[in-house]
């Protein structure tokens, strides 16, 4: 979680509107409640995050966040075809509770920040070397992206045929 907290930082970090976005709001708690989390799956660690002065965001690991300034519901009943739909370019539906202007500053953050994989290659290959990869890893993506719509509307379509019970 350490490490995955790392990178959001460090993609928050990388567009300064995001971080002027979430610093108005440093000390309050937003909360990520996996509803419907298959038992089969190891359980998940609680999801509940601090906003710093800073303006990035600091996993609550192990310290309870009794009454978030925002719960965001995400059903996690189908992990894979949440990862498949996430591939895909499409948002989970969630339910959001909590400040309302809170809430637009995050979603802002969902809809418009984006890892600058290639910028951050740059760095140890050189531009040009970081060009071809990206140009390599975004006609993977694409096509991850396009496997994952694939799988998406056939589970949506062997789900609807199935009769209920």
């Amino acid at each position: 979680m350490q490490r995955f907290m790392l990178l959001v930082n460090h993609v928050i970090a990388s567009e300064p509107v995001a971080q002027q976005k979430l610093s108005p709001h440093a000390g309050r708690c937003i909360r990520f409640l996996p509803t419907h989390w298959p038992a089969a799956l190891p359980a998940l660690p609680e999801l509940a995050f601090v906003i710093t002065p800073a303006g990035l965001v600091e996993w609550c690991e192990g310290i309870p966040c009794p009454t978030p300034d925002l719960e965001v519901t995400i059903d996690a009943s189908n992990p894979a075809r949440a990862l498949a739909q996430g591939l895909a370019g499409q948002r989970p539906p969630v339910e959001i509770s909590g400040d309302a202007a809170l809430a637009t500053d995050v979603s802002w953050l969902m809809d418009n920040l984006r890892w600058d994989v290639q910028d951050d290659i740059a760095r140890f290959v050189g531009q040009s070397a970081a060009h071809e990869l990206g140009r390599v890893g975004s006609t993977l993506a694409a096509g991850l992206r396009e496997a994952a719509a694939a799988i998406a509307r056939v589970t949506s379509r062997t789900r609807a045929e199935q009769p209920e019970r």
